[in-house]
């Protein structure tokens, strides 16, 4: 009798485990299995919206081998990748090492200033750095001018836009990984800082020998996702630059995005997307069996 009360409870909280778990599941297996599968099998055809779909087997992905353009946007997104995700982890772990000293309430005042961009759309983003990158009428060119300077062209500049929307990234995306640091280090114990206080260690040997081993988890989390992420930036660039100018700011997913939906080639622009897909894959793969063996190791 007690062992079916205890099989019925059980039976009873898995029910309600897979109820909360059932609406995000739907939300994942609709909006991104499916449409994953889905760009695959069109992958293999020649299709425009319009007409029947036509099979062409494997010709979109040898017609993506030699399509210098995508490779030179794919270039584009590694530059944008190399120069981003260094900055935006060095740049989060740096100030939430700084707040984490602050005791006060000024630390919680710092941390939600850090964190309101994160909460604004991209669109409402761009369009705000849109206004202070203006080479007219900017607020940036304005402090320019007042310092002597001259004025920039910022957005309208090849080798400045790229700059311009990596800014805007940096600035979005600080906050957040900045907190994701700081719980890490909330969470190592303080007595680790007092005996290397005791023992005459220097700030700088703290953070090298006790905190940045002990957020080594959370350190290739945020390098994976930004990673991740770095290579599917599309709306901030939509909204900014378009591609533009001359190119500078085409990246690989707006490449995907105007073969697919202005070109009207979604058979070609899934392959581009399918092969995007399985190189972030791999990628991730590789992290992780690295993070793996070297876990293995230090056991």
């Amino acid at each position: 009798m007690k062992k079916s009360n205890i099989s019925k409870r059980k039976r009873r909280e898995y029910l309600t485990a897979y109820a909360f778990i059932l609406p995000d599941f739907l939300g994942l297996f609709v909006f991104v299995i499916i449409p994953i599968i889905y760009a695959f099998y069109i992958s293999f055809f020649e299709w425009d919206f319009i007409n029947d779909k036509v099979f062409i087997g494997a010709a979109n992905y040898i017609r993506m081998w030699k399509d210098t353009n995508w490779w030179s946007a794919m270039l584009r997104t590694l530059k944008l990748t190399a120069l981003y995700v260094p900055l935006l982890f060095g740049l989060s772990l740096f100030f939430a090492v700084l707040i984490s000293t602050v005791k006060s309430r000024a630390g919680s005042f710092v941390k939600t200033s850090f964190l309101m961009p994160f909460a604004i759309t991209s669109v409402i983003a761009s369009t705000l750095w849109m206004f202070l990158y203006n080479e007219k009428r900017g607020y940036l060119n304005a402090v320019f001018k007042a310092l002597g300077l001259s004025n920039q062209k910022f957005l309208g500049s090849g080798r400045q836009a790229l700059i311009c929307v990596i800014v805007v990234l940096l600035w979005i995306n600080l906050g957040y990984n900045m907190i994701l640091f700081l719980s890490a280090i909330k969470d190592i114990p303080e007595s680790y800082y007092e005996a290397a206080t005791l023992d005459g260690a220097d700030r700088w040997h703290i953070f090298r020998y006790i905190t940045f081993p002990l957020i080594r988890q959370t350190s290739i989390f945020i390098l994976v996702t930004t990673t991740i992420a770095s290579f599917q930036v599309l709306d901030l660039i939509m909204v900014m630059t378009k591609g533009g100018p001359a190119k500078a700011t085409e990246v690989g997913a707006l490449y995907i995005y105007d073969r697919s939906f202005n070109m009207m080639e979604m058979g070609y622009g899934s392959a581009l997307s399918v092969f995007l897909f399985l190189s972030l894959l791999v990628f991730s793969f590789v992290q992780m069996r690295i993070t793996s063996e070297e876990q293995g190791e230090n056991v």
